[in-house]
């Protein structure tokens, strides 16, 4: 049997589970939800950073990511940010849509599939 490596688990979630060379990261949100869309979005790519890192990865592995915003308005002001982040001819299968999210202060949040 294969094993699953689990990374920071609680009762509802893990940072991020390993399985097969395959990375899948939690939904990620800024810590620090005074940030405009724009901060907030470079945070919650810093965390992704760290958790690809923690795993062998990087950002070039991105396979797919999922992009919610609180308004969608904003989407141009994160894809500003995420453009700048993302390496060269390295952009993941993507999709961005406005959700209410857990908290009215968090203005997106993210999760992506990589691979090692």
């Amino acid at each position: 049997m294969s094993r699953i490596i689990r990374t920071e688990s609680n009762p509802i979630l893990s940072k991020a589970v390993e399985f097969h060379g395959f990375l899948y990261l939690q939904g990620c949100t800024a810590h620090d939800l005074s940030k405009d869309v724009r901060g907030q979005t470079a945070e919650v790519l810093e965390q992704i950073d760290a958790l690809l890192e923690a795993h062998g990865s990087d950002k070039t592995r991105l396979l797919q990511a999922l992009i919610w915003v609180k308004d969608i308005r904003d989407r141009e002001s994160v894809n500003e940010v995420w453009r700048n982040w993302l390496p060269a001819n390295a952009a993941p299968a993507r999709a961005c849509v406005e959700a209410k999210l857990a908290d009215a202060r968090i203005l997106v949040e993210i999760m992506v599939t990589a691979c090692k």
